[in-house]
């Protein structure tokens, strides 16, 4: 190949350790060193190219020039995405499958997740009441597992609603541990898997019938690129990459609750700005740790901007930098939900839950689910609850994945408005 230029690069053996000890900042902390947005690193015993910023995210979800197919580590589909999901998927089995988790996303579909959110948090509200203090994480977890059940027409007895929800939990906290968290991961994946794959079998025998155009009735009846019903565990990994999601909001539930506590000036304006309280929901989104990164491998042999990619090359590109890059966001440290006044929604400079294009690309399908989820959630933090926070330790790690409030945002003396 000619006509390329020597890619940064970082030396040493491999540096997937230095990952896990530096957490969200790794990519971005090198991309400032080598003042560069595109760097090579090793990373999992193998050659790593690393990118991050708007034009990077451009090239990153150009599916001729990247796949997904083998990217994710084992560990990470044994874990957060399940073998078989549609995130390892490309071309035309991807755009099948995509449009599965598509259909969901009707705005009828939204609005009863809307009155849905609604409801829970009306049955949650009253139930703090009742307490002392509660914990808004583990609080939200409970709250979104019973939400995200009855949104996929999937069957929860209030029995086991502390079980579902743990190991829903498992599911995301144990993506990028390591030893027995990562193997409690892994143990309550496959539980998870048998239990809707028995409704699966359930739904397809017609002794359950979930209502229509939910996730769990829907995607049993979904046929692939050959017109075949898809294999019920692969149902089940799909169905969870719609509730586990859900579950996994809790994280910015509980940076939602911080953020309204540590700035209370927006206060006013969320109770009388509609608008403001998705500029508010978008900022949360920007300026807290979530996903560190999203990754992919060459699809085939190129040059972008000189730099030559092979095939099967892992890339990886940063999502927290991108979304705190100075060149892409004015004073990117200082929590500012005006700045989506003017914003032009572009979908490679605020990549939260990934960017591209939500049909054909590897966007989040479930990026409006948590809008619709945050919004209502920020309504009742901001404007339907009156609470008090006592001292507890509301700092956040930068390295563990995924970051809370060291407290979890503990509440006291909750009454409705």
């Amino acid at each position: 190949m000619t006509n390329s230029r020597q890619m940064p690069k970082e030396e040493g053996l491999d540096h997937s350790l230095t990952l896990l000890r530096e957490g969200y900042m790794f990519l971005a902390n090198r991309r400032k060193s080598f003042a560069s947005n595109i760097f090579e690193t090793r990373l999992l015993g193998q050659k790593a190219i690393c990118m991050g910023g708007e034009e990077a995210a451009k090239l990153f979800y150009d599916n001729d020039k990247f796949i997904r197919m083998g990217a994710a580590p084992k560990r990470l589909q044994k874990t957060l995405f399940g073998v078989g999901g549609v995130q390892g998927l490309d071309e035309e089995e991807h755009r099948n499958r995509k449009g599965m988790f598509m259909s969901i996303m009707t705005p009828n579909h939204l609005e009863r997740l809307n009155r849905l959110t609604q409801k829970y948090w009306d049955i949650k509200s009253r139930e703090w009441e009742q307490k002392d203090q509660v914990v808004l994480y583990d609080e939200s977890r409970e709250l979104l597992c019973k939400l995200a059940c009855e949104w996929a027409g999937v069957p929860l007895n209030e029995g086991e609603v502390k079980k579902r929800t743990e190991q829903l939990t498992k599911l995301f906290e144990s993506a990028s541990a390591l030893g027995p968290e990562h193997w409690m991961g892994r143990h309550a994946r496959k539980e998870l898997e048998d239990w809707i794959g028995e409704l699966v079998e359930q739904v397809r025998n017609s002794e359950l019938q979930p209502p229509e155009g939910t996730a769990l009735n829907s995607f049993s009846f979904h046929k692939d690129i050959e017109g075949k019903l898809l294999d019920k565990e692969i149902v089940a990994v799909e169905v969870l990459n719609i509730i586990r999601p859900i579950v996994a909001i809790s994280v910015y539930i509980t940076f939602t609750g911080l953020a309204v506590h540590q700035y209370p000036e927006n206060k006013p304006r969320l109770l009388i700005e509609e608008e403001f309280l998705q500029m508010f929901v978008q900022e949360v989104r920007r300026f807290y740790p979530f996903f560190p990164a999203t990754i992919a491998r060459v699809k085939k042999d190129f040059i972008w901007n000189e730099f030559q990619f092979e095939e099967g090359t892992l890339t990886l590109l940063d999502l927290y930098g991108t979304n705190h890059d100075p060149h892409l966001w004015d004073n990117p440290e200082i929590f500012n939900p005006d700045r989506f006044a003017q914003w032009d929604e572009s979908p490679f400079s605020f990549i939260p839950q990934g960017g591209g294009d939500f049909n054909m690309g590897h966007r989040c399908a479930g990026e409006w689910v948590t809008i619709e989820v945050m919004k209502v959630s920020l309504q009742y933090l901001a404007n339907k609850l009156e609470y008090d926070l006592p001292n507890q330790d509301l700092s956040y790690s930068m390295v563990s994945i995924p970051s809370l409030p060291h407290s979890k945002v503990i509440m006291a003396n909750v009454k409705s408005k």
